[in-house]
């Protein structure tokens, strides 16, 4: 059992990258479930008091997840969530962005590239993220719109639920 669960989040040295870990007393497959799961992301995805409702999802390469982060006064943020690869227990890639409730993404807000890893430590497994964006500015406006807080609070949310 790992004792120390901190979200660590860095910038790499292009300026274009921020990478995640963070490491959760759960075995890897009850994990990759809550990762790739609706029902089990809709509990933890949201930073407190907001909360993720699932509109769509089909886990596969190709497939979407389109959902909403939603405020308690019901204000709704809608995402896309394209599925490229997946590696079952081992890692996935997407290429997400802000979006409509129909899932027209929005241009003038930045996409993201995720490389989600996980790796298998005993009953613990370790999560790695690589979150790309097409520019240092694009990087600059989603860490200005609260990014490294509210993933945080979700992967706290995550280790509530796998607790």
């Amino acid at each position: 059992m790992i004792s120390t669960l901190e979200t660590k989040i860095a910038k790499d040295p292009t300026g274009k990258k921020l990478i995640v870990t963070r490491d959760f007393n759960a075995p890897l497959a009850r994990v990759w479930h809550a990762w790739t799961d609706s029902q089990q992301l809709d509990k933890w995805w949201a930073p407190k008091p907001w909360k993720a409702e699932t509109k769509t999802m089909d886990f596969k390469p190709g497939g979407h997840w389109l959902y909403a982060m939603v405020s308690p006064e019901g204000e709704k943020h809608w995402c896309m969530v394209a599925f490229q690869a997946i590696e079952p227990q081992k890692s996935f890639s997407v290429l997400n962005g802000f979006c409509d409730e129909q899932g027209q993404l929005n241009p003038a807000m930045p996409r993201m590239h995720w490389f989600t890893e996980f790796k298998a430590a005993g009953d613990s497994t370790a999560i790695r993220v690589e979150i790309g964006f097409d520019s240092e500015a694009d990087l600059q406006r989603i860490v200005e719109m609260g990014f490294e807080q509210g993933f945080k609070m979700g992967l706290g949310n995550l280790d509530e639920l796998l607790g």
